[in-house]
């Protein structure tokens, strides 16, 4: 390894290190020097961290260091607080990750039943979903997809990642009633909803900062 190469290493290792939030990879790249290779960067600085007692991840394109997975009940020293969402909120969740972008007419359509106040505020405030864009169709409705929060707290790489239906099937979550049933039915063929995804995003304005407060005061009152 030349002296240059280490340099730029530890120069990542100094940024992930000193940020409070997971990087995405170009705001990383930005850093280095002018055609300097940060995704080769990247994943080597990984290498070296994979036995360790800190990892170095990466969630639905962002990077970070995290616990060694093996480590973290050894590391709890607080009694953990769960953050509780009704069961409208985690199907709802649900609906959002498997078909994203989607909006709020097409989570209840899903659901098949209407969205109940409050819901996604529950969800914006934890940080798992966001407003995308407007749906270029009557009304121009927003669109919701999730986080890079979301996949760091169940520690997914991304939206490929997700568990396909014989998985949920396997750990019983799929109840005869359970929109997470619908969802398997209808949205576990990875390349079919790739291939609505990239339909959809056609379909889309993206939100200016402007577009995105007034979204966000879209949302109903909590009750």
């Amino acid at each position: 390894m030349t002296d240059d190469r280490y340099d730029l290493l530890r120069l990542l290792e100094a940024m992930l290190f000193a940020s409070a939030a997971p990087l995405p990879a170009a705001a990383l790249a930005g850093r280095l020097p002018e055609g300097a290779d940060a995704a080769g960067l990247l994943d080597e600085l990984a290498g070296l961290y994979a036995n360790r007692g800190v990892n170095l991840v990466c969630r639905d394109g962002f990077w970070a260091f995290r616990t060694a997975p093996d480590l973290a009940s050894r590391l709890q020293i607080e009694r953990q607080v769960p953050r509780r969402l009704s069961r409208a909120a985690v199907e709802t969740l649900a609906v959002i990750a498997y078909h994203q972008p989607v909006t709020r007419a097409e989570i209840e359509e899903i659901r098949g039943v209407a969205l109940s106040r409050g819901t996604l505020d529950a969800l914006l405030e934890a940080g798992w979903i966001r407003p995308k864009g407007r749906r270029r169709t009557p009304g121009r409705p927003v669109t919701w997809v999730t986080t890079p929060a979301f996949y760091d707290h169940f520690g997914l790489e991304g939206r490929d990642a997700l568990p396909g239906i014989e998985e949920l099937r396997a750990a019983g979550l799929l109840e005869t009633r359970s929109t997470v049933a619908t969802l398997g039915a209808e949205a576990m063929g990875p390349h079919e909803a790739a291939d609505e995804d990239a339909g959809n995003a056609d379909d889309e304005d993206e939100l200016d900062d402007e577009a995105l407060a007034n979204a966000l005061e879209d949302l109903p009152d909590k009750e």
